[in-house]
């Protein structure tokens, strides 16, 4: 009699593990910022349901937490409060301050096989080359960017340029826009606020001088060449007559060009799918004009993993952000957003490549890459980041030459970087 109970007690045990799998489930907190438009939030539930149906053993809950600096106030917040997250989507360019205060690890401390070390190496170089510090990869490309040049190509048309030809120099920008900007329409718009030192990168590096060192501790803002390009970014607005003076805003600005307000404006290859979404004309998209040389900043997000989380949560996230990164998803989300596709792969995919083929202005970010560079980025970078973006508008406005601003932006830098040479 014994036995038959003590059977069926061992029977109940088995059946009560088979109906409670919870004991074996690593759960996952994310944080996760929609920076642009489109109802991306959607595409990024799919991609975890998708996940979780394929790793029953892992549930993963997404916050999405606004912009990039939101995202990261609230991931830091619940870190330090004790209420962590295991991993998360920000800004490719936090990686020095997540060093700093030490709360990320680097992939190459959790990345183990020789398949998981060749899907280390198979992203774009000039995407990694943000989350790559003191030898190590601190950050995983995916909702990454360069800027680019949308163009309306109907108001092209009207003013006598070659809608297939965009501006390719300065030069022509300047020719192009002057032809453009009349009826009370300009001829083009560049985001001043949000962003603005990401939208100065340009004008900097094709002006032939990049804003920081590849170690992050020093900058360059009163270099001739740096005080040159706002001196030519103001102008376009005071001495061209090409632009609306003042700043211009980020947020708004997709609207103003879709609306007509404006025959061209550099923006992130983020809103490339909402501008297709919603543009009632014939548009281009094209790399962003020269100078001395081409040029733009990647820009967007990388994948960050936290440090105190347990060994079974960093290979969960792991396994998360590889499913994410593949080429499948990365197509998928290139095509939902207009965001690069993460890896060469990604552009073989049947997928990306008939949407390619069919509008080929989803390739020109991914092309512009051949002359990138990474992403304003310091130690302190926040600090360092606001006394740049200052200065910019305080030219813009015209409260402050560009020489003066820049070289009080210069001295700040100084001082807040003391500490890391």
């Amino acid at each position: 009699m014994r036995n038959i109970v003590t059977i069926a007690a061992f029977a109940a045990g088995l059946m009560a593990m088979a109906v409670s799998p919870a004991f074996a489930t690593t759960e996952l907190t994310m944080y996760y910022p929609i920076a642009v438009g489109g109802p991306l939030t959607d595409v990024i539930d799919g991609m975890i349901e998708g996940f979780e149906s394929e790793n029953p053993d892992v549930k993963v809950n997404a916050i999405y937490a606004g912009n990039y600096d939101d995202t990261r106030l609230r991931a830091v917040s619940a870190l330090k409060s004790g209420d962590p997250a295991q991993l998360s989507v920000m800004f490719s360019i936090d990686v020095y301050d997540l060093i700093e205060q030490d709360l990320i690890v680097p992939f190459d401390d959790v990345v183990k096989t020789a398949e998981d070390k060749e899907w280390l190496n198979s992203f774009y170089p000039a995407l990694m080359a943000n989350g790559e510090v003191d030898g190590k990869t601190w950050g995983i490309p995916f909702q990454r960017s360069t800027i680019v040049m949308y163009y309306n190509k109907d108001m092209f048309r009207e003013a006598g340029l070659d809608p297939e030809h965009a501006p390719a120099t300065w030069e022509e920008l300047v020719s192009a826009g002057k032809a453009l900007s009349k009826d009370g329409k300009w001829g083009l718009m560049v985001p001043s606020t949000g962003y603005p030192y990401w939208m100065f990168q340009c004008f900097a590096i094709q002006n032939g001088k990049e804003l920081m060192s590849k170690d992050g501790t020093e900058t360059y803002f009163d270099d001739p060449a740096v005080i040159e390009a706002l001196e030519f970014w103001r102008g376009l607005a005071t001495k061209e007559k090409i632009m609306p003076e003042g700043t211009i805003e980020w947020g708004t600005l997709r609207q103003a060009f879709v609306q007509g307000q404006t025959a061209m404006m550099w923006h992130s290859t983020g809103n490339l799918s909402a501008v297709k979404r919603e543009a009632k004309f014939d548009f281009g998209v094209a790399m962003l004009p020269k100078h001395k040389q081409p040029g733009s900043p990647t820009g967007g997000g990388n994948f960050y993993l936290f440090k105190n989380s347990t060994d079974a949560q960093k290979e969960a996230s792991l396994a998360l952000i590889k499913y994410m990164t593949a080429p499948e998803r990365a197509a998928e989300w290139s095509i939902a957003t207009g965001y690069v596709g993460v890896t060469p792969d990604a552009y073989e995919t049947d997928a990306l490549k008939s949407y390619a083929a069919e509008f080929p202005q989803a390739v020109v970010a991914r092309d512009q890459l051949e002359v990138a560079i990474p992403e304003f980025s310091t130690y302190d970078t926040a600090r360092v980041r606001e006394g740049l973006n200052n200065a910019i508008q305080a030219a813009l406005t015209g409260e402050k030459s560009p020489k003066e601003a820049l070289e009080g932006a210069q001295a700040e830098a100084n001082r807040l970087l003391r500490a890391f040479h």
